[in-house]
C-alpha cells in the first residue's frame, strides 16, 4: 500500500511542482518569481468574461438537429405563423423513436385545407417482403415522399391512411424529402399547437 502511494507521489509530483507557476501566470505574473501583475488579470477577464456570457446565452437559444432528414446543423426558433417549406420542432412520442419523447425538427409540407393524397403501390423498398406496400404522398396532386415497410434496422413500418381528402383544420403534415426520415408518413399530420416555427442558422 505505502509503494502504491509514493508511486502515486511520484507520478503526481512534476504537475504539483507545476501549481505555484500556475497560480502566478494566472494572477498576471509573467512567471514563477516575477511580481504579480493584477491589470494583465483584469484585462484577461475584461476580455472572457463577455464572451463566457454571450456562449452562455446562445447555446440555449439553439437546437442542434440529429437528423440526417434535414439541410441544417442548427436552428433556432422563429416565432410567427408556419408556412409551407418552414422548419418546425416538436416533441415526437412514438415506439419507433424509442421509450422517451424526442425532440424532431421537420418542414411543413402540407398545411390545413390543402389536399392529401396517398396511393400504394407494391413495395420497390429494398428489402421489403413481397406482399408489401409503399404509401405515395401527395400534397395538391404534388409528391412529397414514399413511406417504406420496413426500417433501417428491420422493424416493421405501417404508413399513415388519409381518412379525409384535406388536411385537417389545425394540422400540418411534416416531414423532409429524404427517402428513410421518419415523419407524417407513419404518424400522420401535427397539431399546430404542438409545433415551434424555427430558422436555420447552420
Amino acid at each position: 500500500m505505502l509503494r502504491l502511494a509514493w508511486n502515486a507521489a511520484r507520478a503526481a509530483w512534476p504537475e504539483i511542482k507545476l501549481l505555484p507557476l500556475r497560480a502566478a501566470v494566472a494572477l498576471g505574473s509573467a512567471g514563477l518569481g516575477e511580481p504579480p501583475r493584477p491589470d494583465r488579470l483584469w484585462k484577461a477577464i475584461a476580455l472572457i468574461l463577455p464572451i463566457g456570457v454571450a456562449t452562455w446565452w446562445a447555446i440555449p437559444q439553439v437546437t442542434w438537429v440529429m437528423s440526417p432528414s434535414i439541410d441544417a446543423i442548427a436552428v433556432r426558433a422563429d416565432p410567427g405563423p408556419i408556412r409551407k417549406g418552414d422548419l418546425v420542432k416538436f416533441m415526437l412520442s412514438h415506439p419507433l423513436a424509442g421509450p422517451k419523447p424526442v425532440n424532431v425538427t421537420k418542414r411543413a409540407l402540407c398545411l390545413p385545407g390543402e389536399r392529401i393524397d396517398m396511393i400504394e403501390k407494391p413495395s420497390m423498398s429494398p428489402g421489403a417482403p413481397s406482399g408489401q406496400y409503399d404509401g405515395y404522398y401527395y400534397c395538391n396532386e404534388r409528391l412529397l415522399n414514399v413511406s417504406k415497410p420496413v426500417g433501417r434496422n428491420g422493424q416493421k413500418l405501417e404508413h399513415w391512411q388519409p381518412r379525409e381528402a384535406t388536411i385537417p383544420e389545425g394540422f400540418v403534415f411534416v416531414g423532409s424529402s429524404h427517402p428513410s426520415g421518419f415523419d407524417s408518413r407513419y404518424y400522420g399530420p401535427v397539431a399546430i399547437p404542438r409545433l415551434a416555427r424555427m430558422e436555420k442558422v447552420l
